[in-house]
This record gives structure tokens, C-alpha cells and sequence, in this order.
């Protein structure tokens, strides 16, 4: 069976980072049918709009989506809906893709590139569940207003609105909890209950959806204090839950305990396994064209691709294996980069993960 993959490599070093995964992916014995569309600023470029709908069609027609990233300094003077994140968004919003799969993981050979003491990070191994279409990202009303009352009355005010309705919460909960069954049997959720009344729905609904894993233990942290448990002792996690907001920022905050956040994929899922594939870092467009970004990112995101929605577990533990030879045999992109290591180019390390796959 042929599995159509949908490649976008968008903006940055996006196009770099996105060759390396895609060369791994041909490298294994799968029938792959690798179709790349332009999105973000290139697709805003080459169409008007940086999701074009011959790009929603390839991706929604796809298996799975590897996509690189999308931003670019030049195009912040854009109308909001003209800027190359709205692409995310829309593939995020059109496919459905409520479940994003964070998983922070320090290999052993990066413990001294982690912003923490060995001794606290070493044997690092979270994953975060971020609940991804719904929240404050895209609740309405929204905008900007005139005060027709109050101590700022006649000011202008922006203004947002987060909300969930149950089932946005029940669908994310189920996800959490059957993660949490293939690992230790432990779910954090992360929320703001104590202030917010989307929080304590969170939280009531977390606890109802737990009465169907008794196997699984569940306890609840505000996420000031998430926040400040994952630097002080982040290896009491296993598996953390969270809304849109709070899991945007604590799934940053994780991917520094690693090394590098080059080194974090993610995996974006709908109800029917289809998902977009990424690494948790921007387009960088600084470094962009110089060939030193680090593609591991990516290349861990081709394997969830294929654990998560081509169900191939065994060509994703290939891939990973092959990451961690090449780290234990020195080889390191300037992010990652330490005394004694062996430097290389974005193209020099897909190439390392190339030579250890066919190990």
C-alpha cells in the first residue's frame, strides 16, 4: 500500500531541515509517495496566501503532513491573515488536529548540553498533551474595543476569550490517559483552577474522564507552579496534559531541559490518526540558507509520522536508533555542540543518520 505523505517545508531553514528528513524517509523499505507544496511566507509568495487551497487539499488528502516551519521577519507588516503562521492554524483547525504530542527527552549523550545540573535532568523522559483547537487561540469574541464604561472608559481595549466546551476537554483527557497506560501510569494536568472558570471545567472534567483509567494516577498543578516544578525536578512528570496557552509555553520550557529544542519533534493528531509533523522550533530565519541548523527535530518527527499515523513502530525505533548512534559517536550541529565533539553541517548530520540507519 502506497501512503501518500504531504512535505512542507515552509519558510527559514525549514526547506534544510525538512531535505534531511525527507532523504531518511526514502532510505527506509516503505512504498512513500513524498509530495512537497509551498506553504508560510513561501506559499504568501508564490500564491497570495500562505495556506493555498492546493496545499489544504494535498495535506487533507494525506496520511501525514512533515512540516518544517513557517515565520519570517519580512512579512510581519502583513495583515494578520496573510501571515505565515495563519497556515498552522488552518491546517491545525481544517484537519481537525486537537491532539498535540510533545514528547521532551534528554538522549544521554546531551546531558551536559542541558540548561540544568546532570544530576537533575539525567534520564529525562516527558511527554507533554497539549489540547490544540481550542482555548483562548481561537475562542471569540475577539479584537479590539472602545470602553463605554469604567475606570478606563473611552480607552481602547483588546481582548480575547478562553473557553472549552466538554467534549474539546473529553477527547484531549482520553488521549492523555491511554498515553499515560503505555508509561508509568501517571497524568499531571496542568490548569489555573484557583483563578479561572475554564480551568476548574478543565479540571471537574479531567476527574470525571479519570473514573474510566482507575489504573492510571492522576493529580492537578496550576501551571505557575508546573512551570516551576519542571526546572526544579522535572523527572517527577511522565505524562503532563494542558490546554492550548499553558502548553504552548511549558512545551518550550521542556524542550531547553533537552539540550536544545533542535532536538524536539512533535506530532499534531486528529480523531482518525491522521497528523501534522514538526519540530518544536520556529523557521529561525537568521541562520537560515547557512547549513547549520540542526535537523534532528525533524528526523524525530519523520518517526512519529511513522509510529503515530502509518503505524510502522519498527521503522521509527530505526530512526531513533540511528539518532542516538550518531550523538554517541560525537556527532554535533552548533546548537548541540560541546568540547570534544564533532561538529557538522545540517547536510553532514542527515548524512551521519543516513550512514547509522544502514548500520
Amino acid at each position: 500500500m502506497t501512503h501518500l505523505i504531504a512535505v512542507l517545508p515552509g519558510d527559514g531553514i525549514g526547506p534544510e531541515i525538512t531535505e534531511q528528513a525527507v532523504r531518511v524517509l526514502r532510505a527506509l523499505d516503505l512504498d512513500l509517495d513524498l509530495r512537497t507544496a509551498p506553504v508560510g511566507g513561501a506559499a504568501y509568495d508564490s500564491h497570495g496566501h500562505p495556506l493555498p487551497p492546493s496545499t489544504l487539499e494535498l495535506a487533507q488528502g494525506a496520511a501525514g503532513v512533515l512540516f518544517g516551519a513557517v515565520g519570517d521577519w519580512k512579512y510581519d507588516d502583513l495583515p494578520r491573515e496573510h501571515r505565515p503562521e495563519q497556515a498552522i492554524l488552518g491546517l491545525r483547525k481544517s484537519m481537525g488536529l486537537f491532539a498535540n504530542l510533545r514528547p521532551a527527552i534528554l538522549y544521554p549523550q546531551l546531558a551536559n548540553a542541558s540548561s540544568l545540573k546532570p544530576e537533575i535532568v539525567s534520564g529525562l523522559d516527558i511527554l507533554i498533551v497539549r489540547e490544540l483547537t481550542g482555548d483562548i487561540y481561537f475562542g471569540q469574541p475577539r479584537g479590539v474595543r472602545v470602553l463605554e464604561e469604567g475606570p478606563f472608559k473611552g480607552q481602547q481595549q483588546g481582548y480575547d476569550t478562553m473557553h472549552y466546551a466538554r467534549e474539546e476537554v473529553v477527547r484531549i483527557a482520553h488521549v492523555a490517559f491511554r498515553a499515560a497506560r503505555q508509561r508509568q501510569k501517571k497524568l499531571c494536568s496542568v490548569d489555573k483552577a484557583n483563578v479561572l472558570e475554564t480551568s476548574q471545567f478543565w479540571r471537574d472534567t479531567m476527574i470525571e474522564v479519570a473514573r474510566e483509567y482507575p489504573d492510571v494516577e492522576l493529580s492537578h498543578m496550576y501551571v505557575d507552579n508546573a512551570a516551576m516544578q519542571l526546572v526544579r525536578a522535572p523527572k517527577e512528570f511522565d505524562v503532563v496534559v494542558t490546554g492550548n496557552l499553558f502548553g504552548d509555553i511549558l512545551s518550550d520550557e521542556a524542550a531547553m531541559l533537552t539540550g536544545s529544542i533542535g532536538m524536539l519533534p512533535s506530532a499534531s493528531l486528529n480523531a482518525s490518526r491522521q497528523g501534522l509533523y514538526e519540530p518544536s522550533h520556529g523557521s529561525a530565519p537568521d541562520i537560515a540558507g547557512k547549513n547549520i541548523a540542526n535537523p534532528l527535530a525533524t528526523i524525530l518527527s519523520a518517526a512519529m509520522l511513522l509510529r503515530y499515523s502509518l503505524d510502522a513502530p519498527a521503522e521509527a525505533d530505526r530512526i531513533e536508533g540511528a539518532v542516538g548512534r550518531v550523538l554517541e559517536q560525537g556527532f554535533r550541529t552548533s546548537d548541540i555542540a560541546e568540547p570534544g565533539s564533532r561538529e557538522v553541517s545540517t547536510s553532514e548530520m542527515g548524512n551521519a543518520v543516513l550512514a547509522a540507519l544502514a548500520e
